[in-house]
């Protein structure tokens, strides 16, 4: 910008050249004005007057005529603007104005009529279609179209219409079409509509806007309203920091907020006018100058000029423009609109100009102007700006072909953010409830010093982070927050948040859609999902005879028959087939008698050995007949023979381990092919038999349990529950999944009642229960419980996901700030970190760790084959049993064919028994009649073939 003293220079040149042109036309260019519209009258003789000095018509002058005029009577400005028009010295170019429309509808018509260029800098809804009207104010549905750009980028959901007059209505009208339901009248809309009364005194409008506890507020009113009306809302509590106010008056740019900007409100407005570029302060600078020069006081501030008056500058200057680039000297001649007998005449140049003047794009003080074919300004732009404790703050501008396009980058906003929130108090609402909250043991504890938890640490971090401080106060219901579908009222938390007792609230808050609708939420600090808390199943002992678990008992009834089938058929087959029977003394080749192998005993054990997969070439017999003839051919021997001796006893064990066949075989086709059927069976069992004991020997036996919610739901015998109020509920409550729908309804009519107060009496309740009651809840609160209590286990997968968030007020200024803190904290793991240590290290935490852990190998424990040694020495108290029946009666034969008492007998073969060394044993006769002593000649423990 040039020095002072170069634009007095330069101006003073330039009158003294324009005093010594004479031979100047003169074009006289009419301003209609109301009374109190003085700044526009300065503005509209200033932009002459500059206009002459400057010489942008060259041969023309222009002469500014002022008529202050009613805003209602249209009579009277008819008549003076037709005797003006048939004044022959007037020489009236143009008509500027009225700002009234009652007004300018004559005035229109009068220029149309005889195409006199008619320009006007007003506000007009009912534009028609006239050829020559110029309004340089911006087009009504564009402007309102940059409002509802301003309010959709704001992401105001809801918002509020504080109103002056029916004008407002008219000026708002497509924002209510951008919304058409209101129109129609169809379903909710997101803004409601209060008008201001007339009477000054705006606080009982504000405390119902107050109640309804709406933050966005959309302020339409004249621009000397707009302090009167923040001052009362800072009364009554409207003006805190959850508050924002969108003006939409293009002057409020004008007004002094000195004792507003200080507070945390944001106030946002749009102007034309931006008191700080060049083209104004320019502008400006030749006003005062020019006052000065001829001895007027100026009273011209950039920062207080009106837009009217810029716009009746721009407005001379456009015709200025139009007149000189058209070149017009024809002088113009007077109009008698009034004189009926006399011929009218019209400007012989109006509709050239006015034509030429809509085709204009130029720059003005209010910016870039372009037009439509009706006159209508369809090109402007606008400056959103928003206060600051500077003052007004430029931070974007809109314009209809690029929309809105913001001056500060993203960082900007956050550093902006970030620097209102800090030293600043925040109240943060809790409950109480572990880990999240809970009351430090101690005395004399004040302030956040009586509270400890994941809550206050989360808090505390993102403070620290921020630049804030904070007082944690407790809700008095102790309520997470529902809403009563019948009062339409929230308790809780929410209702802490809504009523600004409170600034956050944190516990775990579950972020759902309706108390999304009622306050708003950071990023979740926590995700999660329902999930069942049930008692985990109790280990039942291993059962004693569970190796008979791998088939059921009619599968054991069904072999023990096929068993004893097998053995009779084996025997009746072998009585009919000749090659079956042998010789029992192979030494005699032509016997009297031949005997049977398969009699009924060796029957039943071939086939109870092919069964056990048992046996070897040693068959062992009752204990009289293990004793043996080592001389089958000598009939009388000395000795007899034991057979099984220890090397055989090896022997036949390993034989039996190594699953080996018996020593009897059959002979014949027909014994054969039965004990072939009788093996291909018993191969097929054993190997199932062996194939599942595995199984049942490794695994514990546990109480019926449920997997999942679907178990749950099918069965009536566990009770299940949620807690009363609480975003489970509501899950329950509201779910379309018929599933869910079910099991809210089984809820609701399940008497003794299934919800619950708190987590911790469902919990409570859970352990007590003894496996018949189940509680839903979030599988956070029960990874915490899990930590501490280990009779206590997660059933089945989550049923959704969602997330913990920090609540604030509705349409809070901090969401932003708070929300990247927690990212942060995310993405640095702080948020884990918390979480291990309230979850894991405090309060008893990992007190269950590795107690769920599987076990090193898989080795079977004497509980798990106890039965089989149970029936190894049943059975052998049994075989025992038997042999001491067997040596009993052995006893009283030695003792009949020895003639001896039983007594000697008993110690005679007591004796012998007890040698442990020896595998003969002599063979005991009768006695001679004639000779004592001696033995007849019979074996005692003759062998006469298999038993």
């Amino acid at each position: 910008m040039l020095p002072r003293w170069c634009l007095v220079l330069a101006l003073a040149t330039i009158i003294a050249h324009g005093q010594e042109e004479n031979n100047n036309m003169e074009v006289t260019i009419v301003g209609l004005f109301q009374p109190d519209e003085k700044e526009e009258q300065v503005a509209f003789r200033m932009a002459i007057e500059l206009t002459n000095i400057k010489r942008i018509l060259n041969a023309t002058t222009l002469v500014a005529h002022i008529e202050e005029v009613s805003q209602y009577d249209s009579f009277n400005i008819s008549k003076r603007i037709c005797s003006l028009l048939a004044n022959e010295e007037m020489n009236i170019g143009a008509i500027f104005g009225p700002q009234s429309a009652t007004t300018s509808g004559i005035i229109k018509s009068i220029s149309d009529k005889f195409e006199i260029p008619h320009i006007e800098t007003r506000w007009d809804p009912f534009a028609k279609n006239t050829t020559m009207n110029i309004n340089l104010y911006p087009e009504p549905q564009r402007l309102a179209q940059a409002l509802i750009d301003v309010i959709n980028d704001m992401d105001w959901e809801t918002f509020t219409i504080i109103y002056d007059d029916e004008f407002g209505l008219l000026r708002l009208q497509e924002v209510f079409k951008y919304h058409d339901g209101f129109l129609k009248g169809e379903g909710q809309t997101p803004f409601t509509l209060h008008k201001l009364n007339d009477d000054n005194d705006y606080r009982p409008l504000l405390k119902q806007i107050k109640v309804s506890t709406e933050t966005h507020i959309v302020l339409d009113c004249a621009a000397e309203k707009i302090l009167s009306i923040l001052r009362q809302a800072r009364e009554v509590g409207m003006l805190g920091d959850y508050h924002s106010y969108i003006v939409t008056s293009l002057d409020a740019h004008t007004i002094d907020f000195e004792e507003i900007k200080m507070g945390r409100t944001n106030i946002t407005a749009l102007r034309m006018l931006n008191p700080g570029l060049g083209v104004v302060q320019q502008v400006i600078d030749e006003w005062i100058f020019e006052e000065q020069r001829k001895n007027r006081t100026p009273d011209l501030v950039a920062d207080t000029l009106k837009s009217h008056s810029a716009l009746m500058y721009d407005a001379v200057q456009l015709f200025a423009k139009g007149w000189s680039q058209l070149g017009l000297k024809e002088p113009l001649r007077p109009i008698e609109c009034l004189a009926k007998d006399k011929p009218r005449n019209k400007n012989p140049n109006g509709f050239q100009l006015v034509s030429f003047i809509k085709m204009i794009q130029m720059e003005g003080m209010t910016g870039m102007m372009g037009f439509d074919e009706l006159g209508r300004r369809d090109y402007f732009s606008l400056e959103i700006i928003e206060l600051v404790k500077t003052g007004f703050k430029k931070i974007g501008s809109w314009d209809p072909k690029h929309g809105i396009n913001y001056t500060r980058t993203q960082s900007e906003m956050y550093s902006e953010l970030v620097q209102s929130i800090s030293n600043k108090t925040f109240i943060v609402t809790s409950r109480l409830g572990r880990p999240y909250l809970d009351k430090r043991e101690g005395e004399g504890l004040k302030g956040n010093d009586r509270f400890e938890g994941y809550s206050l640490d989360l808090i505390d971090e993102v403070a620290k982070e921020l630049g804030f401080t904070y007082e944690f106060k407790l809700v008095p219901d102790n309520q997470y927050g529902s809403l009563n579908k019948k009062t339409g009222q929230w308790n809780g938390l929410i209702r802490e948040l809504q009523e600004r007792r409170a600034d956050l609230a944190i516990c775990d808050l579950t972020i759902t859609y309706d108390r999304r609708s009622a306050v708003d939420f950071t990023m979740p600090f926590m995700t999660l999902g329902i999930s069942i808390l049930y008692s985990k199943p109790v280990k039942q002992p291993p059962d004693l005879f569970s190796f008979l678990l791998p088939f059921s008992l009619d599968v054991w009834i069904y072999m023990a028959t096929a068993y004893l089938g097998i053995s009779l058929l084996l025997y009746f087959l072998a009585r009919c087939s000749p090659y079956e029977w042998e010789n029992p003394h192979p030494c005699n080749p032509e016997p009297e008698e031949l005997e049977l192998t398969f009699n009924l005993p060796n029957c039943l054990w071939f086939a109870i050995g092919s069964l056990m997969a048992q046996g070897c070439d040693l068959l062992p017999k009752i204990s009289p007949y293990e004793w043996n003839n080592p001389h089958p051919c000598n009939s009388n021997p000395t000795e007899l023979e034991n057979t099984l001796t220890m090397k055989n006893l090896i022997w036949h064990n390993c034989g039996s381990i190594m699953q080996q066949g018996s020593d009897i075989a059959p002979q014949a086709v027909s014994t054969r092919l039965c004990a072939g059927m009788w093996w291909f069976f018993t191969l097929i069992m054993i190997s199932s038999y062996t194939a599942n004991l595995a199984a049942f020997l490794t695994n514990e036996r546990m109480e019926d349990t449920i997997e999942s919610v679907e178990d749950l739901a099918k069965q009536n015998k566990i009770k299940y529950g949620v807690l009363n109020g609480g975003s489970t509920a509501s899950f329950f409550r509201d779910s379309n999944v018929s599933m869910y729908q079910k099991m809210w309804s089984t809820m609701e009519s399940a008497q003794p009642s299934v919800f619950v107060k708190s987590n911790d009496e469902g919990v409570e309740r859970v352990q007590k229960g003894k496996r018949t009651y189940a509680y839903f809840m979030e599988s956070t609160s029960i990874e915490y419980q899990m930590e501490r209590k280990c009779d206590l286990a997660q059933v089945g997968t989550l049923l959704d996901s969602k997330g913990y968030g920090i609540a604030m007020p509705f349409n809070s200024p901090y969401r932003t700030a708070i929300s990247g803190a927690v990212l942060k904290m995310q993405e640095s793991g702080k948020l884990q970190e918390l979480k291990d240590k309230w979850w894991k290290e405090m309060h008893g935490g990992g007190a269950c760790d590795g107690q769920d852990e599987a076990p090193p190998s898989n080795e079977l424990g004497l509980s798990n084959v106890g039965g089989v040694f149970l029936v190894l020495i049943c059975g052998c108290a049994v075989a025992l049993f038997v042999a001491m029946l067997e040596f009993l009666w052995n006893v009283r034969k030695v003792a009949v064919q020895e003639k001896i008492s039983p007594k000697e007998a008993f110690m005679l073969e007591l004796k012998f028994a007890m040698k442990c060394h020896g595998t003969s044993k002599p063979v005991r006769r009768p006695r001679e009649p004639s000779t004592k002593g001696s033995f007849m000649q019979l074996d005692v423990f003759e062998k006469k073939g298999s038993m």
